[in-house]
């Protein structure tokens, strides 16, 4: 039993210890939503910075699509039991991938600002040729070629973010410049396309030159669509994250920015270069993200499709350093405390609950300042800043509380060594459960050592 007047126990103390521990854990709990909270807010203000800019891209393409007619027959039972067969006309979409693909980007990064929020949003260029050639075995695709509407051919490309789209792209087909047209033609998705004729296109390839620039920011994906596809991708920004299902065969990244080489097959696709569908249901941008997904989403859709995902991330993301150091919380309040009831325990200095609580609450305090001070001044700076505070605070109040400046020396080195320490952990998060879990076997030895010859009941003292 805890009693708060006349002498207490090892274990009352140690007890009593224990429950305002217990305590602190609703404000860690309340730092942790505001942590979250504050996070929320980051990318609503990104997404405001990004808005009307472009989401992130995905591009694709080129397809040719040509329609053509089939006739299917439907059989029905009439009144007397007899069957009536009916044949009726209907419209399908012939596509043909390209059978090769150059495709050369470069991705000009750009960093705004709007008060203590940042963005990553970029300018990119995507120019190259695509090779078509027409394929002589149709018949296995179920294709008359004499169905086949040659003249009414559509020359379709994917962007998920049309919005971001420059004013004048081009595309020449054999050398000669086409008109295009805003969406996806007859079919689904977004992007632009042009009406070309695919007559030319029998028993000869077609080439395709195209060259337009774009808008977007965080990430840019390709969805590729060709028998071989070689994409070369270099940019400035010295941080990608390569995602999707297919990674660069070579890459080089360093402080002046990074190139990226891709080669994807079809047979690594797992799709043939001729398909066919109904009118109007060929989407050459599905599965790619939407500009309206959050950016976390667009990757994950991104790295579900066959496709090749270039992220332009920031290297430090604060909030979830400081999400994972108030994880860290209780570390700090248990090692205090523990400190704080040796003195007691051992060393003979009364602590209160009150000043148990007190020194707590400054602990707590830390990550409050630390978040604060990210935002402003970043993670490092703001770090070095808010444990220097609190340990000062608690070394001078604990030195008052316990009676000795070197007893609250004590208290502060346990604190900037905790400090010390929580920051490699943020640094090598991979290690992080294994250096705390050592740390944590350590600090338990310690105490089982010191205090092995201590009665924690208070019955010896008693029977004496």
């Amino acid at each position: 039993m805890i009693r708060f007047d006349g002498k207490r126990t090892p274990g009352s103390k140690l007890l009593l210890a224990i429950l305002i521990g217990i305590a602190l854990a609703i404000p860690l709990f309340s730092v942790w939503l505001l942590v979250y909270d504050r996070q929320s807010q980051s990318d609503e203000a990104r997404a405001s910075i990004t808005e009307g800019w472009g989401g992130p891209q995905a591009m694709s393409g080129p397809v040719l699509v040509i329609p053509y007619r089939t006739m299917t027959t439907e059989t029905s039972v009439a009144g007397n039991n007899s069957t009536v067969s009916r044949t009726r006309e209907i419209q399908k979409e012939l596509v043909l991938e390209p059978e090769a693909v150059e495709i050369k980007s470069n991705i000009g990064p750009e960093l705004r600002k709007r008060s203590i929020y940042e963005a990553v949003v970029y300018d990119a260029a995507a120019a190259g040729s695509a090779r078509f050639a027409f394929p002589q075995d149709l018949n296995r695709y179920g294709v008359d070629p004499a169905t086949l509407d040659l003249g009414k051919a559509e020359l379709r490309f994917g962007l998920s973010d049309p919005r971001g789209l420059g004013a004048n792209p081009t595309i020449k087909v054999d050398g000669r410049p086409v008109r295009l047209q805003p969406g996806a033609g007859s079919g689904s998705g977004r992007g632009f396309f042009a009406f070309v004729d695919a007559a030319p296109l029998d028993g000869r390839t077609m080439v395709v030159e195209f060259d337009y620039d774009f808008r977007g920011n965080s990430s840019l994906t390709l969805a590729p669509h060709a028998g071989d596809t070689h994409w070369k991708v270099t940019s400035a920004w010295p941080h990608p994250s390569f995602g999707g299902s297919f990674l660069p065969g070579a890459r080089n990244i360093g402080a002046d920015g990074f190139t990226a080489d891709y080669r994807i097959g079809n047979l690594a696709l797992g799709r043939s270069l001729v398909s066919t569908g109904d009118k109007g249901s060929s989407d050459i941008t599905a599965g790619a993200p939407s500009p309206e997904t959050r950016y976390e989403v667009a990757v994950a859709q991104a790295s579900a499709s066959n496709s090749a995902s270039i992220s332009l991330i920031q290297p430090v993301d604060l909030y979830s350093r400081i999400d994972l150091a108030v994880k860290y919380g209780f570390l700090f309040i248990g090692f205090t405390f523990l400190t704080l009831l040796m003195f007691d325990i051992i060393g003979g200095v009364r602590v209160s609950a009150v000043e148990y609580l007190l020194m707590g609450a400054a602990i707590v305090l830390f990550f409050v300042l630390l978040l604060a001070l990210a935002e402003v001044i970043g993670f490092t700076a703001a770090y070095i800043v808010a444990s220097a505070a609190i340990a000062g605070l608690n070394t001078a109040y604990s030195a008052a509380v316990l009676g000795s400046w070197k007893r609250g020396y004590v208290i502060g080195g346990l604190l900037i060594g905790l400090y010390a320490v929580l920051y490699i952990l943020l640094g090598l998060e991979a290690f992080s459960l294994l250096i705390g879990s050592i740390l944590l076997f350590v600090a338990l030895a310690g105490v089982m050592y010191a205090t092995r010859r201590i009665d924690w009941s208070g019955t010896a003292a008693e029977s004496r």
